[in-house]
């Protein structure tokens, strides 16, 4: 019997979205039903388990609240042992249900980037994909080969997966060599849960380089758009299913969950790859579940392979 643990302690306390705790506590029922030895643990002590579940990674520098302290020092306590670490985190379908109503999330052992993580994705089972097509309503459309516009996707300021390079640093950069190759109007749009970042790429743009979106979905940016680049982020992957020619400009872009089907290089701006996708999409479906896969413990069983 395997033995799973879920720490609450692990979300921020002051959080209002009761969600991010029935997580955990929907998974360790899924592990009940499938016959494994699972429970919650809410206080700060960290107990020995085969896996260790929590919600949201930690980070080189995250700092020192006492949830993140916890995440920690479970992650340590894992590895110290040779046992996993199972981490919850955000949607990689997102894009085409913006309030998850279907309650889908991604789920890995021991990290939350493809260079370190274990996304449960090897042999991946068709059915997957077309049940989070059917339930996502989105399909994966023709490469666009007719556009306009080139759409810039900033990412949040002083975030982790930015490795440090400050955004605008790298939004202008990036602009700069888009011009070596390209002279299409560019559009930027900014991350839509980062305070001020809109803010922020607007007074960056003293020389009219671009147009701020103000649009509310992604997809509106979409429309006519004839290439997508991101740094590394999940717009990646929207773009990639809706037909739109993605590049990925992070000097590791293995990083990215859409490294295999982007472009590497703005030198290709003008004559984009436009990679085969069918088994791609199957596998990052390999790692997302929704509220009823987790309660029935089917997402379980599927996870408990890979320890």
């Amino acid at each position: 019997m395997t033995t799973v643990v879920g720490y609450i302690s692990g979300v921020p306390p002051g959080v209002k979205n009761q969600h991010k705790r029935e997580i955990l506590s929907r998974f360790i029922q899924g592990v009940r039903a499938a016959g494994d030895d699972g429970f919650l643990q809410t206080g700060n002590n960290i107990v020995q388990a085969d896996v260790a579940f929590i919600q949201g990674w930690v980070h080189e520098g995250s700092d020192n609240s006492p949830h993140l302290l916890v995440r920690k020092r479970v992650i340590e306590n894992q590895r110290i042992y040779k046992k996993r670490t199972l981490v919850v985190d955000s949607n990689l379908f997102n894009y085409a249900d913006p309030e998850n109503k279907d309650r889908y999330l991604r789920y890995s052992f021991d990290g939350v980037f493809p260079t370190t993580a274990n996304y449960f994705w090897n042999n991946p089972d068709p059915s997957r994909w077309q049940q989070i097509s059917r339930d996502q309503g989105i399909s994966l459309k023709d490469w666009r080969t007719k556009g306009n516009h080139i759409l810039i996707c900033t990412q949040r300021p002083g975030g982790w997966s930015m490795k440090g390079l400050e955004v605008n640093q790298w939004l202008n950069q990036t602009i700069a060599e888009i011009r070596k190759y390209s002279d299409r109007p560019i559009v930027v749009r900014s991350h839509p849960g980062a305070k001020g970042s809109r803010e922020s790429v607007v007074s960056n743009n003293n020389s009219s380089l671009y147009t701020v979106s103000f649009n509310k979905l992604i997809t509106q940016d979409f429309v006519n758009a004839h290439a997508v680049i991101t740094y590394n982020s999940s717009p990646g992957v929207a773009a990639a299913i809706e037909g739109v020619p993605v590049f990925v400009t992070d000097l590791n872009p293995r990083i990215s969950q859409a490294y295999e089907v982007s472009n590497h290089s703005l030198s290709l701006l003008e004559n984009p790859q436009m990679p085969d996708r069918q088994d791609w999409i199957e596998r990052i479906s390999m790692s997302h579940w929704n509220n009823e896969d987790v309660l029935t413990g089917q997402a379980w069983r599927h996870i408990k392979k890979f320890i």
